[in-house]
């Protein structure tokens, strides 16, 4: 698939698609209230560097990816995990997407300048954080530099081609157990990272509503790294 078609496809499920979304992977954090401080994250795809998949996946293209970060483990909630960059809505923030703009740069030091928002998901309650998150769908069309500017809040940044991600290799079923009950999120393995949780839920829903999610194998599982 093209840069461009791959753009349009993304474009097209934040305008029409967002309920589909909601119903494709993260129907069970939407049942929950929809209450909490209002947050936003960026989710940016595009074409981040020149360094193709290792892995090929029939309905992307080698080069798209999606730009991701690590929070400090020394942080309250989260510690540790992999997230998109993003954060709380400011007094000052006019909309979900500006707010996501601010953040990213904050954290990664990228340039919004060079990043096209396609549009927006519905709010998801995230509980354990006490925040109602909007996912900012955005492309790259000019990259800058990233790097983890503040250390006390993001310990990494890097992107990751999604059709690695979407290889049936580099799927799991992340597992966590907290008190008597068991939770199992989608997972994705991307290098020495483990994508789980609220990030996995988000990436897998686009995935799976895009059409471009291939089989995997739900039953091999991994611990998630909480």
């Amino acid at each position: 698939m093209s840069e461009p078609e791959a753009r349009r496809q993304l474009a097209a499920l934040c305008a029409t698609g967002g309920e589909r979304w909601a119903q494709a992977g993260v129907r069970a954090l939407r049942q929950t209230p929809p209450t909490g401080r209002p947050a936003a994250v960026l989710v940016l795809f595009g074409v981040l560097d020149h360094v193709p998949a290792h892995e090929p996946a029939p309905a992307v293209g080698s080069d798209l990816d999606v730009l991701l970060t690590r929070r400090s483990a020394t942080l309250g909630h989260h510690a540790g995990q992999v997230s998109f960059p993003g954060g709380r809505l400011d007094p000052g923030d006019r909309s979900p997407a500006e707010a996501a703009l601010r953040e990213a740069r904050e954290e990664t030091g990228l340039d919004p300048a060079g990043v096209d928002i396609l549009g927006t998901l519905p709010q998801v309650p995230v509980t354990v954080s006490r925040h109602l998150v909007t996912p900012v769908v955005g492309w790259w069309t000019r990259p800058s530099p990233v790097v983890a500017v503040d250390h006390a809040e993001t310990a990494d940044v890097f992107r990751v081609p999604v059709a690695d991600l979407l290889h049936p290799a580099n799927r799991r079923t992340a597992t966590v157990t907290r008190g008597s009950r068991t939770y199992n999120s989608p997972a994705f393995l991307a290098g020495e990272h483990v994508v789980w949780g609220f990030t996995a839920l988000v990436l897998d829903a686009m995935f799976d509503t895009l059409g471009w999610n291939v089989p995997w194998d739900a039953t091999r599982t991994v611990p998630a790294p909480v």
